[in-house]
């Protein structure tokens, strides 16, 4: 267990085997499902735009293909571990068996500021990362995406990588791409539209009305929190305090939030100077009293040493594991509605999934299609994973865990271990 150590791994994993105690689960199947089926860590030279190479450490860790091919994102960022993308290889796992997808859990990573590179040195990392991983990636083997730091451009870059190596072209190979190249309608606001569907969910189950009365507070501002928060004000409601890695801004009378893309976007950063209102740090967002708090950025925000600060009506996790295991009772017994990141931000996984699913078509679909799946899919996956808390009074996040552990288990008991 040592080779995956993290603070993030640890949390997944304790998720894991607190809920397979609860399931009873067979210790044959927790021994094979407490750690990654296989991991791959290799050296990626890149040639710089001033003649000299420098080698940056990859990775890409598949935690199982039990249900189908695995898939997972691919982060490009300087402090990503192999722990860290063990814990996401293990959600994902649970995250497309909750949603009934036909795929396993994968995550990678390239240890790299991609901030710091040309296009061109981007490029070649990119390409050089994929011929490293061209064994372990394929159609009906991994199903890479975009996730911190890498975006659909990256992700053309690999399908053509791949293609090349094949001879044919292979736009399955990954999602997340341009349209142009076979990715899908609707897939870079499926996870934060995603997010606040269940929010739309949650608050008719807590007697919550959406409208122009409701206050928000978001805590990033990527592709995930601002569609999120676009989405929330289509509802009517406001949002009162957004931050971010480089500041925070809090405005009780609400943001006109076209006024802070245009300044996220400008300026890369929200502060006062830029945006109006007063500043706040993340803690102080995290404390925020609001009706919903959307986490959007990063692991591990609420702890068992804030969460008893938290005061928001519902909390949904766009980010993946922003709540720890000490949190998550401590949020339970305030009464606070806590929609786990494996149902929260899984519309993003389930239109990657219809995105493949039409590469291996070549048939693609229209978004008015798209969206009615979408929202199908996360209404059955919400109101099953309800049912099941209540049935057993746990709480919705070990509920969800339950339900998707339950499918992989019962998947691997059915296929028996070879040899």
């Amino acid at each position: 267990m040592k080779l995956w150590k993290s603070p993030f791994f640890d949390n997944a994993l304790n998720q894991f085997l607190s809920t397979a105690e609860v399931m009873n689960l067979d210790p044959n199947i927790v021994e094979r499902l407490r750690q990654p089926a296989r991991a791959l860590v290799v050296s990626v030279p890149v040639r710089m735009d001033d003649g000299g190479v420098r080698s940056y450490c990859g990775f890409r860790v598949q935690h199982s293909d039990t249900l189908g091919p695995c898939k997972g994102g691919i982060r490009y960022h300087p402090d990503v571990t192999l722990g860290d993308a063990a814990a996401l290889a293990m959600l994902m796992t649970w995250k497309c068996a909750l949603m009934g997808l036909p795929l396993g859990g994968a995550k990678g990573g390239l240890q790299v500021d991609p901030t710091m590179l040309s296009r061109a040195e981007l490029q070649r990392a990119t390409r050089r990362f994929t011929i490293e991983l061209i064994n372990m990636i394929g159609p009906d083997r991994d199903i890479p995406a975009p996730d911190l730091g890498v975006n659909e451009q990256v992700m053309a870059w690999i399908m053509d990588t791949y293609s090349k190596q094949v001879g044919a072209t292979r736009p399955g190979v990954v999602t997340g791409k341009p349209i142009t190249v076979g990715g899908s309608l609707y897939r870079h606001e499926a996870t934060g539209r995603g997010v606040v569907f269940a929010v739309q969910k949650a608050a008719a189950v807590t007697g919550m009305s959406l409208g122009e009365g409701t206050t928000f507070a978001l805590q990033g501002f990527g592709n995930v929190g601002a569609i999120a928060a676009k989405a929330m004000a289509e509802l009517g409601c406001r949002c009162i305090a957004v931050t971010t890695s480089r500041g925070g801004v809090l405005d009780r009378n609400g943001f006109k939030l076209e006024s802070l893309y245009a300044c996220y976007k400008e300026h890369g950063c929200l502060t006062p100077e830029v945006t109006g209102g007063d500043s706040i740090t993340n803690k102080d967002l995290l404390a925020l009293d609001c009706d919903v708090l959307i986490l959007a950025a990063q692991a591990n925000q609420i702890t068992g040493e804030n969460a008893s600060q938290v005061q928001c009506r519902i909390l949904a996790e766009g980010a993946n594991g922003p709540v720890t295991r000490e949190a998550d009772p401590v949020l339970v017994d305030k009464g606070i509605f806590v929609i786990p990141d494996i149902l929260a931000n899984a519309g993003g996984v389930t239109v990657s999934y219809f995105e493949w699913v039409q590469d291996l078509q070549h048939f693609f679909w229209d978004m008015d299609e798209i969206e009615l799946r979408l929202k199908k899919m996360l209404s059955r996956t919400f109101d099953e994973t309800l049912a099941l808390a209540r049935k057993y009074a746990v709480s919705l996040r070990t509920a969800a865990l339950m339900k998707g552990i339950g499918r992989v288990a019962q998947a691997m008991l059915l296929r028996g271990l070879y040899p």
